[in-house]
């Protein structure tokens, strides 16, 4: 476990009786309510001194409520310092009114997409309106978070390309298949995408990647170190996926694990990792 308060760049905190999210039926574990006292009886004795806050897939027309409900519980949880919204970027340069009204928020730092469920339509993230709505978020000092699944990492590596002056984060280090034992071509891909100045990599919700009730860290660490490997100390950031890391274990154990990885680096590489980084790129 870290020696200083970590910052975790990857929670989600909702309220299903606030604002619907359709798809946690299929999930009853997640489709209960998970607030700030929740997490900190999850995370133990992991100190956690800031949080960002990204979005959960809410209701059609919901997105903006949802922003709207998590910067009226940051009046109660002061470590709650960002906001990542949804915004369906997919309407082109006809979602500008409602970038307009995120940036209203002054909590807001960035914008997501998911893009995973649309991993069966090679060439989504690439179309003209999607790419010129993603274009748009400079001008609201927006940034754009990517949660793909590994087959996706060469379409966004293009968008990415496509977007120089706009600011992109990896989800979950791009999903790798874990459960299938497969490497290739995700090892070539996270490389390609690390050449671009313009991307980050969250270290996160990687072990529900892997099978939920058999995983191992042997299985997990290798990708783990590929990912840092390929960004850098000075490009990567912790988050704790929260809740929907519990699905395949608990908080502590993914934090013990990543310290395995990165026991060989220096105080100020770690720090970059847990805290400083997110701290300079989400503007906390």
């Amino acid at each position: 476990m870290p020696e200083f308060p970590i910052v975790d760049a990857h929670v989600h905190f909702y309220d299903p009786g606030a604002v619907a999210y359709p798809w946690m039926r299929e999930v009853p574990a997640l489709n209960v309510p998970h607030l700030p006292a929740d997490y900190d009886r999850r995370t133990g004795s992991v100190a956690v001194e800031g949080m960002v806050f990204v979005e959960v897939d809410a209701a059609p027309g919901r997105n903006l409520d949802e922003a709207r409900w998590v910067e009226r519980l940051a009046g109660s949880e002061p470590r709650l310092r960002g906001i990542v919204a949804c915004v369906p970027l997919e309407q082109g340069v006809a979602i500008e009114p409602q970038l307009a009204a995120l940036a209203e928020i002054g909590m807001a730092r960035g914008v997501r997409r998911l893009l995973q469920g649309h991993v069966g339509e090679p060439g989504w993230a690439l179309r003209a309106p999607f790419v010129a709505a993603v274009r748009l978020l400079p001008r609201y000092r927006l940034s754009f978070d990517l949660c793909i699944f590994h087959p996706q990492l060469a379409e966004v590596t293009e968008l990415v390309r496509r977007c120089p002056e706009v600011d992109f984060v990896l989800d979950h280090i791009g999903k790798p298949g874990i459960r299938d034992g497969l490497t290739e071509p995700w090892r070539a891909n996270m490389r390609a995408l690390a050449r671009l100045p313009n991307v980050v990599c969250k270290v996160s919700g990687v072990i529900t990647e892997a099978d939920h009730a058999t995983w191992t860290e042997a299985e997990a660490v290798p990708y783990l170190a590929h990912a840092i490997d390929c960004f850098g100390f000075d490009r990567v950031m912790f988050g704790g996926d929260w809740p929907v890391v519990e699905l395949a274990g608990s908080y502590r154990r993914w934090v013990d694990m990543l310290d395995v990885v990165v026991a060989g680096a220096s105080l100020a590489e770690r720090r970059k990792l847990y805290c400083d980084n997110a701290i300079a790129f989400y503007r906390l």
